[in-house]
């Protein structure tokens, strides 16, 4: 507080604000307006809008990618995901494992009794051991099988339904009762064609589906040698 003298010769008071050192005020000062002014304390104390706003268009990415995932390849064995029409269902199939051939009463076989050994997914140019395919099916594998005498031209379609499918194998089968059979593990569709829609819609519906009795067990490192 500073005293000086008027022009009249009356004493002046003067008041000044102290200040600490760098010319910042004390924090009690703010405190005593935060006192004051609850609202605007609380204000002050919020996240910014920009915060807040990138925190909920992360959360709704996660959201997005992991739904993604979980239904691109049938509901990763969750709710069955639009079969297509015309699946034959097998229930009650032997999941036993065996060592010498196995008389299956599907053709192909859809489950059942099969090799200890897993054959490996991907694409073939000659016919399979049913006993190591039907291993794949129970680890969640699609089975695309087709006749050996299917024009060149459907089998590159088929080529082009199973390339990068991790879990899709294809092969020709002998004495298959239709031109392209697929099959999972308890289903199976017939089809006149390797173009016939249905295909694709059973791919996604079945490929590690919820029909899968061993889900998360792999379709490498077992027998086979797939072509690139």
């Amino acid at each position: 507080m500073d005293r000086y003298l008027g022009l009249e010769g009356e004493q002046v008071v003067s008041t000044r604000s102290t200040k600490t050192a760098g010319g910042a005020r004390p924090n009690n000062q703010r405190n005593r307006r935060d006192r004051r002014n609850p609202v605007a304390a609380a204000r002050r104390s919020r996240p910014p809008w920009s915060t807040i706003a990138s925190i909920v268009v992360l959360a709704l990415f996660i959201a997005g990618l992991t739904t993604y995932f979980l239904t691109r390849t049938g509901g990763q064995h969750g709710q069955l995901q639009n079969p297509p029409l015309g699946v034959q269902t097998f229930a009650n199939l032997s999941r036993d494992h065996v060592t010498g051939p196995v008389n299956y009463s599907r053709n192909p076989p859809v489950g059942g009794p099969h090799n200890p050994v897993w054959l490996n997914c991907g694409t073939y140019a000659s016919p399979v051991a049913n006993e190591n395919a039907v291993h794949s099916l129970e680890h969640g594998a699609v089975w695309i099988t087709y006749q050996p005498n299917l024009p060149a031209n459907q089998v590159s379609i088929l080529r082009g339904d199973a390339q990068g499918q991790p879990y899709v194998i294809l092969s020709p089968y002998p004495d298959l009762p239709a031109p392209v059979v697929a099959s999972a593990w308890g289903v199976q569709l017939r089809l006149s064609a390797a173009s016939e829609p249905r295909l694709t819609q059973f791919i996604r519906a079945y490929e590690r589906g919820p029909q899968t009795p061993e889900p998360g067990a792999p379709c490498r490192g077992g027998v086979g040698d797939p072509q690139p």
